[in-house]
């Protein structure tokens, strides 16, 4: 974090070694997120490159009550006003900022505090687009809240919970002919062991990745499944059934045409969605696995995000994360519910969409075609951020490709 000192954030970083292969075991990627540092690994290029999910979003658990309107416009102009800072920092320096106003329309607190921060490796033009979305998702009428990716973080807080003299002013630059080669040995003792840690640290989940990938031709039929890419991502059969009281109709959600799906809890009280492809389906394997690989591949927050799957007792069963507000179509064409959605929360969904959209056909390694976009297959989340779902429907086309062929009959 921009406002820390070096030695705040070595140590944090050397715990974060030690903790993230505890956390994530067996992983091909992973990040872990602390209040003083940021760690990641993964087996693909991770820098320079904006990288918008996983997104973690937390929030204070007291809402505002003066003026909760007027609180709103202050914390979304203190955050433009901070990403615009920490984006446009001079070359070099920290893609870090942070802001405090007073505030003068309540009782409970007087002033606001706001942080924002890039990994270093952006350029400012991604580093201000990647706050402009967290900041888009932020809760809002809170007392505080953040939101974290891989590329970039947002807070803001009733009290100040950065290092206001390590923002004062920003560190000035050697003078000419100074202490340059003294501060060569501190360098080196800080990057050596950082270095030689995260070698270590994927060297060990290389290992484990070897040992895990032997398990998955789960049918004993010899006919494995391509799906190595999401190995970490398996439930067993009883964990399922358990998390669904075994599939009872309380639980049950709807059925489309994948199959019937499921409310689920796991033992870590975690809410699911659990999709069990139907045998009388015109769907099977092929289409199983084209979604299992490729959804777990789509990481965009617009996007319903698969959490694993299983492949057991000749059961095909995908896991997504759950929706706690259902779908768009709940609202739309409930008359008692229209109500709900108002013009502004329209728009976000109408733009949050569109940004899903967006990224399947642009921006994504594989261009998708969804094909069945409606109101059913938008699913809303807890804080009403729209989420596209059911891609098993999608033609997938080649990335210099423009038009394709089906093998079956879609409804749209």
């Amino acid at each position: 974090r921009g406002d820390l000192s070096t030695s705040v954030c070595q140590a944090c970083v050397t715990f974060a070694t030690t903790d993230i292969s505890q956390r994530c075991p067996n992983q091909t990627t992973a990040v872990v997120w602390y209040d003083e540092c940021l760690l990641r690994y993964s087996n693909q290029n991770i820098f320079s490159v904006v990288t918008e999910e996983p997104e973690v979003r937390l929030r204070n658990t007291q809402n505002v009550t003066d003026n909760q309107d007027l609180f709103n416009q202050q914390v979304l102009s203190m955050m433009n006003g901070t990403a615009n800072q920490a984006a446009n920092t001079p070359e070099g320096a920290k893609k870090f900022a942070t802001r405090e106003e007073d505030v003068n329309f309540s009782s409970t607190f007087e002033a606001l505090y706001t942080l924002g921060q890039c990994t270093p490796d952006l350029i400012s033009m991604d580093c201000n687009r990647c706050l402009r979305m967290v900041i888009s998702t932020l809760p809002t009428g809170w007392q505080g809240a953040r939101v974290l990716n891989p590329s970039c973080n947002v807070r803001y807080e009733i009290y100040p919970f950065y290092n206001q003299t390590g923002v004062a002013s920003p560190p000035s630059p050697p003078a000419p002919g100074g202490n340059g080669r003294r501060s060569w040995p501190i360098i080196v003792a800080i990057v050596v062991p950082i270095t030689v840690s995260i070698l270590l640290l994927l060297l060990m989940c290389w290992l484990l990745k070897r040992r895990a990938k032997k398990k998955y031709d789960t049918n004993g039929n010899g006919h494995g499944y391509d799906i190595t890419t999401i190995d970490s991502l398996q439930y067993d059969y009883a964990t399922i059934e358990a998390a669904t009281d075994k599939f009872s109709d309380a639980n049950k959600l709807g059925k489309g045409g994948f199959g019937e799906v499921y409310k689920g809890i796991l033992s870590n009280q975690q809410e699911i969605a659990v999709k069990k492809l139907s045998r009388g389906s015109g769907q099977g394997d092929e289409e199983f696995k084209n979604e299992a690989v490729l959804v777990a591949k789509l990481q965009h927050r617009n996007l319903v995000r698969l959490l694993g799957f299983c492949l057991e007792r000749e059961e095909r069963i995908l896991v997504y994360e759950y929706a706690p507000n259902k779908s768009l179509d709940y609202f739309v064409f409930d008359p008692a519910k229209q109500g709900n959605l108002d013009w502004l929360r329209r728009y976000k969904i109408i733009e949050g969409i569109a940004r899903g959209i967006l990224y399947l056909h642009e921006d994504s390694r594989l261009r998708i075609i969804h094909r069945d976009l409606k109101a059913s297959n938008i699913l809303l989340d807890e804080d009403m951020n729209p989420k596209i779902s059911d891609f098993g429907m999608a033609r997938i086309f080649g990335v210099d490709q423009t038009q394709g062929t089906t093998r079956r009959v879609v409804g749209t």
